[in-house]
């Protein structure tokens, strides 16, 4: 048969009740992570043994003790890996908080279907993108036993925090084969060729104490961190005039989240304290560079030490997050178009991701192209009572495995 029509009988082999009963498994077990109570190792280990009952060999890797990886290579009777391509899929197991669960409309980890709607936290973010993974999986080993190409599951730990199971996948060499990746993240299934990069950003303010009433024996750290705050709505202001809105990632924001004030020990009213702690979390879009923000906000900060004796300032960018894009004529980007009205039975609906995600590891650290694409609204993700519409997920599903055929089997 010729591709368009393998790629038929692989959409049709999507097993549309096997799909939900494994999203369902996969959110009934809490993989919350919580220093010495929870982690993702209970739901990794299903995994793990779901796809060795499949006749897969699944490499499991231990990131940190609790929080493992999983690797699992699946290529046709006639792949060549000096010749061929390497697809991968790629998904995390950790899921947020379910916060206060009596607050839910249904049991947060009993994952109910209601009206079509599977309810559940992680059931978007994003159980249910590695369930459609799985399952296009096996699409594709059903229908295309001999395909000359490979698909790499990348289910990995630890996104929702520092991103440590996606880079020790890196690390290790498991993206050094990958020629395109799918993240299946919940996108609202739209083709998203543009995700938001992220920096996250520690200012300390250390002035002198004193007592409130004779602020002129010290030296006050929260008037410098609100003339910092004022500095950073200012940069914010000019970036986004010099930027204007992205078509699909808005605009860039640099937001206090975090004030502290002393740092340690306790505030009172009469003591004006010897430090201040601000967090930033900023968000950027196409056109900015980490580094020279960063060099700003040093400026910022050299800028008011000079204008106050005494004054310390330090700024420390922790973790930086470039956004990302991957060009239209990629390989991976022309698969998804070609399969997406297959699916969809309309043309391809384009969308940007208005925060990071292990794709901008493996796009950033490993050069491999990316696009994010999943099941569920993009803006349900760590809210109470967080759903997925389950054909969403069966759609999913059949756009992965089609992908997958017209971009091994394409030039």
């Amino acid at each position: 048969m010729n591709i368009d029509e393998l790629a038929k009988h692989t959409a049709d082999a999507i097993d549309e009740k096997s799909i939900i009963e494994l999203t369902q498994q996969l959110v009934q077990i809490r993989s919350v992570y919580e220093p010495g109570k929870s982690s993702e190792q209970a739901v990794a280990d299903f995994i793990a043994e779901l796809l060795r009952n499949k006749g897969l060999k699944p490499l499991v890797e231990t990131v940190v003790p609790g929080r493992p990886n999983i690797i699992c290579d699946w290529s046709g009777e006639k792949f060549n890996a000096s010749q061929h391509k390497t697809l991968m899929f790629e998904g995390h197991t950790d899921v947020v908080t379910e916060g206060d669960a009596s607050t839910w409309t249904y049991p947060p980890f009993e994952a109910r279907v209601v009206d079509g709607k599977l309810y559940g936290r992680g059931s978007a973010d994003m159980k249910a993108g590695v369930a459609a993974a799985i399952c296009a999986l096996d699409a594709v080993r059903k229908v295309a036993p001999d395909l000359t190409g490979r698909i790499r599951l990348g289910i990995v730990c630890d996104e929702e925090g520092m991103m440590t199971g996606i880079k020790h996948f890196i690390e290790r060499g498991h993206a050094n084969e990958v020629d395109g990746a799918i993240i299946c993240e919940p996108e609202e299934n739209e083709i998203c060729l543009f995700q938001k990069g992220a920096m996250r950003v520690n200012a300390t303010f250390t002035g002198i104490m004193s007592h409130g009433a004779m602020p002129y024996a010290g030296v006050n750290p929260i008037a410098a961190l609100s003339a910092f705050i004022e500095n950073v709505k200012e940069l914010q202001r000019l970036e986004q005039i010099r930027l204007g809105e992205h078509e699909f990632l808005g605009l860039p924001w640099f937001t206090p989240t975090i004030i502290k004030s002393p740092i340690t020990g306790e505030a009172q009213h009469n003591v004006m304290p010897e430090s201040a702690y601000l967090a930033l979390d900023i968000r950027t879009v196409s056109g900015q560079d980490h580094d020279e923000i960063l060099r700003q906000l040093n400026e910022f900060g050299r800028g008011l030490e000079q204008s106050t004796p005494r004054l310390k300032i330090e700024v420390d960018c922790f973790e930086s997050r470039p956004w990302t894009e991957t060009p239209k004529d990629n390989p991976i980007v022309k698969a998804l178009e070609t399969a997406y009205p297959l699916i969809f039975n309309e043309q391809p609906k384009y969308g940007g991701v208005p925060g990071a995600t292990d794709g901008t590891f493996l796009h950033a650290w490993a050069k491999v192209p990316i696009v994010t694409i999943g099941p569920g609204l993009r803006t349900i993700p760590h809210q109470r009572d967080e759903y997925v519409d389950v054909n969403d997920i069966v759609k999913s599903a059949r756009l992965y495995a089609v992908s997958a055929i017209y971009f091994l089997l394409g030039s």
